[in-house]
């Protein structure tokens, strides 16, 4: 039974979700006895196409236009991709562009659909598999009864698994005619320099314990150090101190990074909601009955000003071992 994965890429490149999914694929595959397709949009060479083989994908189908995201025209290529390759199983990240597909091939093939999920399926048949609830504070086990299953993986949620195979490479035409997009693009500006909150596998976060805008110095050193990305909780992109793009939770950006450091936060549920995926929290604050330290694997009492130079310092004499 073939499983087909959604891979995205960006400027021509995969990133860590791209090798989850197909890692995630794998393992499904190996529990229908199948194989796993991959399919990828848009013009990516090779060598890119061909690392896909390493985490588990026995062929990838690559197209060489599609353009930028429109959803309607990405939903026919991925249908197109589904008749050819038969799947029964479709995975995607369940990022804002997986949950937009996702839905909308849903509704195309009439198949039952599973988001968010956390794990690889309890059993095949009924094809029952986990997710979190209620902002991560449970589970929940859907079964899906459609012979065609649709399933959004959580980033984070399964890891990257290296099988040390090869897969083979075809150009795929899927018949559908570009001219029907809906979307026009008019500009494109794009922000060099930057680690993309949802990308980043360490976050460095400041709360209202950062007391002023004035104060994010040491964070944003921090953040180089590690190579991270910097975010805020709402109050403080609320009193305008950073921007509302580095704002995490229910409300914000949901991150699932491998070290979230939260300073002066005191983890409020809207917050931990958007963050509770992280591998590892780190949090520091001066009230020792925070909520945050209920999430946290490792906390500090203490005032983020004060603990923020002597770890920096800390790390820095670390790194230089």
């Amino acid at each position: 039974m073939s499983v087909l994965v959604y891979t995205e890429n960006w400027d021509g490149k995969f990133k860590k979700l791209s090798y989850e999914l197909i890692s995630y694929a794998s393992r499904i595959g190996e529990m229908l006895g199948g194989s796993v397709t991959a399919l990828s949009i848009g013009k990516v060479g090779d060598d890119e196409l061909s690392k896909l083989g390493n985490y588990g994908a026995s062929r990838v189908l690559s197209t060489g236009g599609g353009g930028t995201l429109d959803n309607q025209l990405f939903t026919d290529i991925i249908t197109a991709a589904v008749q050819k390759t038969e799947a029964k199983v479709i995975i995607f990240s369940n990022n804002n562009t997986g949950k937009a597909l996702a839905s909308r091939l849903s509704v195309r093939l009439k198949a039952g659909m599973a988001s968010g999920v956390t794990a690889v399926p309890e059993s095949t048949d009924p094809f029952l598999v986990e997710k979190k609830v209620f902002s991560g504070k449970a589970f929940a086990k859907v079964k899906v009864l459609t012979d065609t299953v649709i399933l959004t993986l959580a980033q984070n949620a399964f890891g990257i698994i290296e099988t040390g195979g090869t897969a083979s490479l075809e150009a795929f035409d899927p018949g559908t005619d570009p001219s029907h997009a809906k979307t026009i693009i008019r500009d494109v500006q794009k922000q060099t320099g930057k680690i993309l909150l949802t990308d980043a596998e360490v976050v460095v976060s400041g709360g209202r314990g950062m007391k002023s805008g004035d104060n994010w110095q040491p964070l944003e050193e921090l953040a180089e150090i590690l190579g991270g990305a910097l975010a805020c909780s709402r109050p403080v992109s609320d009193e305008g101190w950073r921007s509302h793009d580095e704002h995490t939770g229910q409300t914000g950006k949901i991150i699932a990074p491998d070290l979230y450091m939260a300073f002066g936060i005191s983890g409020a549920i809207q917050h931990l909601a958007g963050v509770s995926s992280s591998k590892f929290i780190v949090a520091v604050n001066s009230d020792k009955d925070a909520p945050i330290f209920e999430a946290a694997d490792y906390g500090i009492v203490g005032d983020a000003l004060k603990v923020l130079p002597e770890l920096i310092s800390e790390i820095k004499a670390a790194k230089a071992q």
